[in-house]
């Protein structure tokens, strides 16, 4: 880090607030100040190179460097820069994009709504799914479920609905109307013997005890991420979301699906729904429907939750919902451009051709010394280090093993992000098997030396 006082690092320091960063820490440390990026690569300041294994977070699915994506954004600029949604205005790229979304939606006869984070679509469902139900006549039914370890946004609202306590810490959350429940971990919460379906059933069990304790009739909505990325890459097991959504249909209770990171492409189809058979009622986009060139979200409401919208919006004379930038037109023409790209390079098709390479460098981890899971579906996966393999301990978070991994793993040029201590891997759809291998190659190097440091500790 550069001392100057003028420097980039000690102006950071003396002005930004930074999102999921210990600041005091930071004072001491500062940033890593990216200049530039260049397909899956990202530049410091130094014009040192480093792979982003988390596509930033979880969202430049295209890479750093897509010019047709900046032309598109400067050409909506040049053309109108700005104009809003409220009081029934509307510009030609915002019709283009929901007409586009309605199209591949897994919701039936959807209608959208744009937004401009993950975070704003999952808290904007929360309160049309409350208005919903006052408006058909279940003024009782309000209460949110998420799962433990979940993450859906920073939002009063939205962190309630997260299912982690670090979100929760000295906030005073989760706010009533909020209830979690088991997460599918099957590595960590599965018996033993218990296989993948049995474990499946559990959860959905556990899901039905929840209901009966809250009351079904005071539920409005379950609300899922397919992979629980943030929680540590949680692959559904084996029949899940099957036997999940038997419930919530013998209750009428909402599934919501949050697809802020596993939509376009990500699981080896275009939605995670297509890939583990989801029915929603509502689902949320984000990340990479921009390819995050532009701040964009969008919601897909199925023709009940419209209807009923509609008729309140009627009966006050508004919709009285939304923000200064909902479909905003240059973060809308980005995303048609972004939906365009992935139809004309088969991007999909690409993923799937790679997928096999990245699952077998990910699986060659399973044998390391201090591996005790590996997970993953399309190009999502994940690596969890623990303590002791036979019994899952993990780490004392005091020898800071996540830390000391992801020191090592930038200085040899690989970017990651540990849960704790799991690592997970998002790279960019654009990746190629050589890049993979470059990827796995680093990280690997760089678990060895965490290795060496643990075993130094051991000895000591």
């Amino acid at each position: 880090m550069s001392t100057a006082a003028n420097s980039l690092e000690a102006r950071d320091i003396a002005s930004l607030i930074h999102p999921y960063c210990d600041l005091a820490r930071h004072e001491d440390e500062g940033p890593l100040v990216i200049t530039r990026g260049d397909g899956i690569y990202i530049y410091d300041t130094a014009d040192r190179q480093y792979i982003d294994s988390i596509s930033g977070l979880w969202c430049a699915s295209l890479g750093f460097s897509e010019p047709a994506l900046a032309e598109a954004a400067y050409e909506q600029l040049k053309r109108l820069p700005y104009y809003h949604t409220f009081h029934g205005k509307s510009t030609p790229p915002v019709i283009d994009l929901a007409e586009r979304l309605t199209r591949i939606s897994p919701v039936a006869e959807p209608r959208i709504f744009f937004a401009n984070s993950g975070s704003e679509i999952n808290d904007s469902v929360i309160k049309l799914i409350w208005q919903y139900n006052n408006v058909v006549g279940r003024p009782e039914k309000k209460k949110i479920v998420s799962r433990r370890r979940s993450y859906h946004g920073s939002t009063i609202a939205t962190s309630s609905l997260t299912g982690l306590s670090i979100a929760h810490a000295d906030f005073d959350l989760p706010i009533d109307r909020f209830v979690h429940t088991t997460c599918p971990d099957y590595y960590r919460e599965g018996l033993p013997g218990e296989s993948e379906e049995a474990f499946a059933g559990r959860c959905a069990a556990d899901l039905e005890a929840l209901l009966q304790e809250e009351g079904p009739e005071t539920v409005a909505a379950f609300v899922a991420d397919p992979v629980m990325c943030t929680g540590g890459v949680i692959v559904p097991p084996a029949t899940y979301f099957e036997q999940v959504q038997a419930v919530l249909r013998r209750h009428d209770i909402l599934f919501v699906v949050d697809e802020v990171i596993c939509g376009f492409g990500r699981t080896g189809n275009q939605f995670a729904c297509e890939t583990y058979d989801l029915q929603p009622d509502v689902m949320t986009v984000a990340k990479a429907l921009s390819s995050a060139y532009q701040p964009i979200s969008a919601a897909m409401l199925s023709r009940p939750i419209w209807e009923a919208l509609r008729e309140a919006s009627h009966r006050h004379g508004t919709f009285a919902h939304g923000f200064t930038y909902s479909g905003h037109p240059v973060p809308a023409a980005v995303a048609i451009r972004t939906l365009e790209l992935m139809e004309e390079r088969d991007i999909i098709g690409h993923v799937r051709s790679v997928v096999p390479r990245f699952r077998e460098r990910l699986e060659a981890f399973r044998g390391h010394p201090l591996v005790g899971d590996v997970r993953g579906v399309g190009l999502l996966g994940a690596v969890e280090l623990v303590a002791d393999k036979r019994t899952k301990r993990p780490f004392d978070p005091v020898l800071g093993v996540g830390a000391y991994g992801t020191a090592r793993n930038l200085e040899l040029g690989l970017i990651v992000r540990p849960l704790g201590d799991t690592f997970p891997f998002c790279p960019p759809l654009i990746i190629t098997e050589s890049q993979i291998d470059d990827m796995f190659d680093r990280f690997g190097r760089a678990l060895d030396e965490t290795a060496a440091m643990v075993a130094n500790h051991a000895a000591t």
